[in-house]
C-alpha cells in the first residue's frame, strides 16, 4: 500500500512527484483487470451457448476442468502471465459449458428471467465493486470471515440436499448474494491496492463473483428453482 511519509523535505517531494505515476499505474491495473474479466465473461457466454444441450455428466466434467485450471492459475502467474491468462480464459469457457444447460432451461421457461438476472447482476456487482474500489478503508481483514461464510454457505447447500427446509432455495440464494456481495467488495478493494502482477488472479476472483451472483439471481427470479 502506497502512503505519503513526510519525514523529510526531500523524501516528501519524491512522493509527491511520483503521485501522478502511481495514479496512472492504478488506472492501468484497473483497465487490464476489468478487460480480462470482460473477455473471460465473453468466453463464458460462448461456452454456455456451446454447452446448452449437454448432459449432466458433461457438465460435471466441465466443472472439473475449470477447477483444475483455477488450481493451476495461481502457480502459473509466477512463471508466465500469458499462461495464467490462457488458463483464466479456459476457466471462463469451461464454466460457461457447465452452466449452459441450466441457463438454457431458464430461457425455455421464460427468457425474461435470464435478462433480469443479467441486469441485476450488473447493477449488484457494479455498485458493490465501485464501493470496494472507491473506499479508502482496507477491508483485507474481511478475508477470513468471508471464507468461513462461504464454507457455511456450502454446508447449507449440502444439508438442503438431504433435509427439506421451507423456502430453502430462496434462503440459499439470499445468503449467497450476501456472501458474494462481500467478496465483490473485498476483490475490488484488493484491486485498488494491487500491482499489475496481481491482475490475473484478481480478475479470476471478480469473474467468479459475477458468475455466482448471476446464478443466485436466476434462482430468485425463477421462483426459487435450482
Amino acid at each position: 500500500m502506497w502512503r505519503m511519509t513526510p519525514s523529510t523535505g526531500s523524501s516528501q517531494s519524491r512522493v509527491i512527484s511520483g503521485a501522478p505515476a502511481i495514479a496512472h499505474d492504478a488506472r492501468a491495473v484497473l483497465g487490464q483487470t476489468m478487460g480480462l474479466v470482460a473477455v473471460t465473461l465473453g468466453f463464458s457466454a460462448l461456452g454456455a451457448a456451446l454447452g446448452k444441450d449437454l448432459s449432466g455428466g458433461a457438465g460435471l466434467l466441465a466443472f472439473a476442468v475449470a477447477f483444475v485450471c483455477l488450481l493451476g492459475l495461481q502457480a502459473a502467474v509466477a512463471r508466465s502471465e500469458q499462461l495464467a491468462i490462457g488458463l483464466l480464459f479456459v476457466v471462463g469457457l469451461a464454466l460457461g459449458v457447465a452452466i449452459g444447460p441450466m441457463v438454457n432451461s431458464y430461457l425455455d421457461a421464460d427468457p425474461a428471467i435470464v435478462y433480469q438476472a443479467a441486469g441485476a447482476t450488473g447493477l449488484f456487482v457494479g455498485g458493490l465493486g465501485a464501493y470496494g474500489y472507491a473506499t479508502s478503508r482496507d477491508v483485507s481483514s474481511w478475508g477470513r470471515y468471508l471464507l468461513f461464510a462461504l464454507l457455511g454457505l456450502i454446508g447449507f447447500g449440502l444439508v438442503a440436499i438431504f433435509v427439506t427446509i421451507p423456502g430453502e432455495n430462496v434462503i440459499y440464494a439470499l445468503l449467497g448474494l450476501a456472501v458474494f456481495g462481500g467478496l465483490t467488495i473485498f476483490d475490488f478493494n484488493r484491486l485498488r491496492r494491487s500491482g499489475m502482477e496481481s491482475s490475473v488472479p484478481i480478475a479470476a476472483g471478480i469473474f467468479l463473483d459475477v458468475i455466482n451472483v448471476f446464478q443466485f439471481f436466476l434462482m430468485l427470479f425463477g421462483g426459487g428453482r435450482r
